[in-house]
């Protein structure tokens, strides 16, 4: 309803659904509006600035007030198209092999100017689990509280202004991801848990947040040292995330 009712909503996969807006009309009304009012501040920025140059040009187009012919209409919109996240389909770029990428727009600014934000942020790209592994305590295995935020690799940056305002964690990278980690059980206690009181995650992660609380006061309590506490905190793990579902 934030959108005034516009898009539809989507079954995408088992476990996903997917808002999707279609409307040229719907986008260049409700959409453009609110990101041109609210940046993005990740490498999707660039994104959203070809999608809104490919969308104000098809516009242009349909009020027939852009003054080119068909032919040069589909080549701006595919060379766009060509820079546009992951580029062009194997089938596109068949179709248009001599097809040149218009350049990608260079954003720098990763500034976190709103703590929302960054609780939106979570909300939509965080994870609060639990992880129990081996060791070699008497019980023969412990928990670890994880709170996570992945982007795709491009979006280091991002991440690591992310771990500068929280001031903890650790980057972790990989071919096409990259992951901030905090595990210290007092950053996420003194950081991570107070700040997520006051900017409250939305949607069902606010479950696995709540649940990720629980096994932080048992945690604190020292819960994993006994075989009921490792207990009970894998009974509350199975049951956040995917288990929930």
């Amino acid at each position: 309803m934030y959108f005034g009712g516009k898009g539809s909503i989507l079954k995408h996969g088992k476990d996903s659904y997917q808002y999707v807006v279609g409307s040229l009309e719907q986008i260049t009304e409700k959409i453009l509006p609110h990101f041109d009012n609210y940046p993005l501040i990740s490498k999707k920025c660039a994104d959203y600035l070809l999608f809104k140059e490919a969308v104000n040009i098809m516009y242009a187009n349909k009020q027939a007030s852009l003054g080119i012919t068909r032919e040069e209409f589909i080549a701006k919109i595919v060379a766009i198209r060509a820079s546009l996240n992951l580029g062009l389909s194997p089938e596109l770029k068949a179709s248009f092999p001599n097809v040149i990428a218009i350049p990608h727009p260079n954003v720098e600014d990763f500034s976190i100017r709103d703590p929302h934000w960054v609780a939106g942020f979570t909300s939509g790209e965080g994870c609060f689990f639990v992880n129990i592994f081996k060791n070699s305590t008497i019980l023969g295995k412990t928990g670890r509280l994880v709170f996570k935020l992945t982007q795709h690799s491009r979006d280091v940056e991002l991440m690591n202004r992310l771990m500068k305002f929280f001031g903890a964690g650790k980057i972790y990278k990989s071919r096409d991801t990259v992951c901030l980690h905090i595990t210290k059980l007092e950053d996420l206690n003194e950081k991570v848990i107070p700040f997520f009181e006051k900017y409250k995650i939305t949607g069902i992660k606010s479950k696995d947040y709540s649940d990720f609380k629980k096994v932080a006061e048992l945690m604190n309590n020292k819960a994993y040292l006994t075989s009921e506490g490792l207990e009970e905190i894998h009974n509350i793990k199975i049951g956040m995330n995917k288990g929930r579902l």
